[in-house]
């Protein structure tokens, strides 16, 4: 008989805020109870982690239940849970077991009587069952989630409201802000499809573009993303493409406070993307981007773009882009984000010669290291 490999990944997802220690138990003591029953035509299971912290908690449990030596084998001994589930490695909870009954109107038993001859400290682990879970259960865990086709029905009628009003920003010519907002749960699905496949693939012709990198630190340590305006040409990218490149290089970032700067210097907004997609990229990159943004830093704004940004502001996030700072000079800049701390195109203190006069500072051409004026 032909073997196989298996790859499964976390299915349990953050957005459920189920605990991901607890969870991690379940699925990998499932896949053991899994083997034990079809090990003979199963070769390999690879366990697919997108995150550091999973991937420690899987390390860490891994050895529990596939000890390879005698020291793992003591170790997971003393180390399991004394639950480990029924056969199939399910945790075993009372309250599913209303759903599967025949009759449900059929009265209910009566509370279940500890024993007396039992002691008075087991006395707890008679009705133990599954109430010990709540102690690692978040309340937003518990609460009511409404049922799926419930959810989708309310989308398809904001969308139908939606298409039925007076679509202000595409009146004003900032297009179409598309579908209806999404929920934690879908874009975090969202976020993760992307990530997933922005990691699979070789994104090095848009780095090569230069429209989004890393810079250094901003003036209190927190990391900085670049942005230049100008080497973003519509015609010649592939914004699909662009947009996995941007969640990838966002991700080690967004993960605690971090900063934008972005150099509007030579840009052009005449083949800007609309507000519909500047909307689709903050439901890709994630609700976590938006907590943990400090500023964005605009260098070298123009009247157009500040009407765009306050578009975005009135029609998209309000919160996200009410960080944008505005700044008209690369000295003003410097304040917030050390000069050796950014890798700036030539073109843009070409710019800020020519818009500013090139008042109070002076640009060395070797080291473009920028100087007060004497």
């Amino acid at each position: 008989m032909l073997e196989c490999s298996i790859a499964m990944g976390c299915i349990y997802t953050e957005a459920k805020n189920y605990p991901r220690e607890p969870a991690a138990h379940v699925a990998i003591r499932t896949v053991r109870r899994f083997l034990e029953k079809q090990k003979d035509k199963i070769k390999a299971v690879v366990f697919c982690t997108i995150t550091s912290v999973d991937t420690e908690i899987y390390k860490r449990l891994l050895p529990l239940y596939f000890p390879r030596d005698k020291h793992e084998e003591g170790v997971a001994i003393s180390k399991l849970p004394a639950d480990v589930g029924d056969e199939n490695g399910e945790t075993i909870i009372d309250e599913r077991k209303i759903r599967i009954k025949p009759l449900p109107k059929k009265p209910a038993s009566k509370p279940a009587q500890a024993p007396e001859d039992l002691p008075v400290s087991n006395i707890g682990l008679v009705r133990r069952n599954s109430s010990y879970l709540d102690s690692y259960l978040d309340p937003a865990f518990m609460s009511l989630i409404k049922d799926p086709d419930q959810r989708r029905m309310e989308q398809w009628e904001k969308t139908a409201q939606a298409r039925s009003r007076w679509n202000c920003a595409k009146m004003l010519g900032f297009g179409d802000l598309g579908g209806p907002p999404l929920s934690a749960a879908e874009e975090y699905s969202l976020h993760c499809r992307y990530l997933t496949k922005a990691n699979s693939l070789n994104l090095s012709e848009i780095a090569e573009m230069k429209i989004v990198y890393r810079g250094g630190v901003d003036s209190e340590g927190r990391p900085v993303l670049v942005v230049v305006g100008a080497h973003f040409l519509l015609r010649c990218l592939d914004l699909e493409r662009f947009v996995m490149y941007m969640v990838k290089e966002f991700e080690p970032l967004i993960q605690k406070p971090y900063t934008v700067v972005y150099f509007h210097s030579a840009a052009s907004l005449q083949l800007q993307p609309d507000l519909g997609w500047m909307r689709r990229l903050q439901q890709i990159l994630g609700r976590k981007h938006q907590r943990n943004l400090h500023a964005i830093y605009v260098l070298h704004p123009t009247f157009h773009l500040k009407a765009a940004i306050f578009a975005l502001q009135l029609f998209v996030d309000n919160v996200t882009w009410k960080k944008v700072v505005y700044v008209d000079r690369l000295l003003q800049l410097f304040r917030y984000v050390p000069r050796e701390q950014l890798t700036i195109p030539d073109f843009v203190f070409q710019h800020d010669l020519e818009v500013n006069g090139g008042k109070g500072l002076i640009v060395d051409p070797r080291t473009k290291y920028v100087y007060h004026r004497p």
